[in-house]
């Protein structure tokens, strides 16, 4: 197995303390297991990858689903990217580091184009990928995971769980799951959720023809 740890640094045990105070634990262990299966995954590519941006990226990626977070109006994704800017910001990170983080919390969970980007843009997503959907399941050891399900445990019913936060942190703004995955999660929680129609959006505007 890759010797896959958490950077030792200033930055990372500050990212981990205010992430660690604002999320549930749930969400705070999902994150830190997305960093692990993240870093495997650029381990096992033969990436070469800023850790301390990986794991902002992986830590701030659903902080958006917190109420403390989130905008009445944005996509949850966009305002956990915002958090980690302001964040980073802070702390002297250089611009175009923190428009990279920014740039793969946006795009979590927007398959088939962060794969295709910068190491931490695509690395982000890999971990999601592998804790919420276990799409490369089998591309890790099962040393592999059950040292990471070790040191960041999921819960007995994780799958449902996490289908539940995302539902709790999206709710109150459904047309921001328009063309995205979180419609799905609507669509399985509320029996009354419509959800938008791309075809329907052409069809309604004001264009003639």
């Amino acid at each position: 197995m890759p010797t896959i740890k958490i950077p030792d640094s200033k930055l990372v045990k500050e990212i981990a303390e205010f992430v660690r105070d604002t999320e549930t634990e749930l969400l705070f262990n999902h994150s830190s297991r997305v960093y692990m299966f993240g870093a495997l995954a650029g381990a096992h590519r033969g990436l070469n990858f800023d850790r301390e941006l990986l794991y902002a990226g992986a830590m701030f990626h659903d902080l958006g689903l917190m109420a403390a977070y989130s905008s009445p109006h944005e996509r949850f994704e966009v305002d956990g990217a915002n958090a980690a800017k302001a964040f980073l910001s802070g702390r002297g990170i250089a611009p175009q580091d923190i428009d990279l983080v920014w740039t793969a919390i946006a795009l979590h969970t927007t398959p088939g184009i962060p794969k295709h980007m910068h190491p931490i843009v695509a690395l982000v997503i890999a971990g999601v990928e592998m804790d919420v959907l276990g799409l490369t399941y089998d591309e890790y050891t099962a040393i592999e995971r059950d040292t990471v399900v070790k040191a960041f445990p999921r819960t007995p019913h994780f799958k449902e769980d996490i289908i539940q936060a995302f539902y709790e942190g999206i709710k109150h703004k459904p047309e921001t799951t328009f063309g995205n995955v979180k419609a799905d999660v609507l669509a399985d929680k509320d029996p009354h959720f419509h959800r938008g129609n791309f075809c329907s959006v052409i069809r309604c505007s004001h264009w003639s023809g």
